[in-house]
């Protein structure tokens, strides 16, 4: 395997910009903040920057209906919102399958150990794009058709762990009966979009591959790396998956004006470094990163600096396993912790 590290970028993901004179907060100066904090972490020496292409309508279409990828299509060189929150721009559509096509050539360089670990700095984002709609700034699920891209490559098993402070919708949905996808979600609760109980753990063959972690508002990095320990990393150990997909989002940071987190960049780099250790082979073990939101753009640049730098061995002062989880926090993880044991059939 080459020890470099594979960095999705290209300059189209710009050119997706909200129509009007209001700033809209998924816009493109996230991208370079994004881009900052990669290469604050990384050496310029040991980066692969990948040149994405486009996804094909048959790899969309793993994941999307066909019937939605040809309604998007025509929204090209055009400017309008889909609904309340979700704009397009002219470059919009190109951007976005641009952004999936770069999801699916960073996982070609991970199972083709062309790289240690792949970087996906896209835009828009994908988590709440739904089979058939998109929703919440997204048009279409890059991490998803990432997935079913692996899937189709041999991949056995493909585990999605999704740390946006909002849930990923789309993503739960496309894969809610497929044993073959794990997906994790931590996410505030409430908040947009109202999904992601305790209770949504999969349907017919897919039980028990949906694993929901609802947290308080408020919550921070004791009870985010805690959720990791005691949930995430022991279900991810149990499915032995052979690639995990990470929805990257940042607005779970303190300073993030869409939700109500308390998450440091500490916090994301415990993380990481906590979901690479529950990986057979580390970052070998095969691992992609996929930017979905964060909106203060410092925080976004020193999460996913931080968070690099976690993947890239990076030593922190401070253990996260000193750090009390309050009792509101400690609830929501028994809780999820209980939900999980009925599942799996332990304890």
């Amino acid at each position: 395997m080459e020890n470099t590290i594979a960095v999705v970028w290209d300059p189209l993901f710009v050119e997706h910009q909200a129509p009007g004179p209001v700033q809209h907060p998924e816009r493109p100066e996230r991208l370079e903040a994004a881009r900052r904090g990669v290469f604050s972490a990384l050496p310029e020496e040991r980066v692969r920057m990948l040149s994405p292409r486009d996804a094909s309508d048959d790899e969309l279409s793993r994941v999307h209906e066909p019937r939605y990828v040809e309604e998007l299509s025509r929204i090209a060189g055009r400017r309008g919102y889909l609904d309340a929150d979700t704009y397009y721009s002219p470059a919009s559509y190109a951007a976005a399958v641009r952004a999936a096509g770069g999801c699916i050539e960073m996982v070609d360089a991970a199972l083709d150990g062309k790289a240690a670990y792949g970087v996906a700095l896209v835009r828009p984002p994908g988590h709440h794009a739904r089979p058939g709609t998109a929703m919440g700034f997204c048009l279409l699920n890059n991490i998803a058709v990432a997935a079913a891209h692996a899937r189709a490559r041999g991949c056995a098993r493909v585990a999605i762990v999704d740390w946006d402070v909002h849930h990923g919708n789309g993503t739960q949905e496309m894969f809610y009966a497929d044993p073959s996808v794990l997906y994790v979600s931590l996410h505030q609760w409430p908040l947009y979009p109202g999904t992601g109980t305790r209770g949504e753990v999969g349907e017919g063959d897919g039980v028990g591959a949906t694993l929901n972690i609802p947290l308080s508002p408020g919550a921070g990095d004791a009870a985010y790396v805690a959720a990791v320990d005691r949930i995430v990393a022991p279900a991810l150990a149990d499915f032995a998956p052979d690639l995990l997909l990470v929805s990257a989002g940042f607005d779970a940071h303190e300073r993030d004006p869409l939700a109500a987190m308390r998450l440091t960049a500490w916090g994301y780099s415990q993380m990481a470094r906590r979901l690479v250790a529950a990986m057979p082979g580390g970052t070998a073990g095969k691992l992609g990163i996929v930017l979905e939101g964060g909106y203060d753009l410092t925080a976004l640049r020193d999460s996913l600096g931080a968070t690099v730098a976690a993947l890239e061995g990076a030593e922190t002062d401070e253990e996260a396993g000193t750090l009390p989880v309050d009792a509101r926090h400690e609830a929501d993880l028994r809780l999820a912790e209980q939900a999980r044991t009925r599942r799996s059939g332990t304890g």
